[in-house]
């Protein structure tokens, strides 16, 4: 069973960036959706990016689009969330999940993945 493990996050100023890391031990074919969701203090899960590991193709939210790029080191087995411009909006606790599958479409909610890292804090001050 794929295990993750994310690193990278910090405190930081705005427009500031920030690379984050998801070490995925363990991943099969079966796990080729995989994608960054976040949880700001009092809010929901939302995703930030959804990552296609077979093509390495991406998908993103509309806050995202320009700022945030997802991609992944098929050696290491690592995907990664490199975030630009960042914003005191930005601040949560990121999350890198693995889907259980290979759909043909997007997963875009928590409830579609099954493997979750343990999150990393990215505070954004202005």
């Amino acid at each position: 069973q794929v295990k993750l493990v994310e690193s990278g996050g910090g405190l930081v100023q705005a427009g500031d960036s920030l690379r984050l890391s998801c070490a995925a031990s363990g991943r099969t074919s079966q796990n080729d959706v995989m994608a960054w969701f976040r949880q700001a203090p009092g809010k929901d899960q939302h995703w930030v990016a959804v990552m296609r590991w077979s093509d390495g193709s991406t998908y993103y939210p509309d806050f995202a689009k320009g700022r945030f790029t997802a991609s992944r080191d098929n050696a290491k087995d690592t995907m990664f969330l490199q975030m630009n411009d960042l914003k005191p909006e930005d601040t949560a606790v990121y999350f890198c999940a693995a889907h259980t599958g290979s759909p043909s479409y997007w997963p875009l909610f928590p409830y579609e993945y099954h493997t979750w890292g343990q999150g990393t804090q990215v505070t954004v001050s202005s």
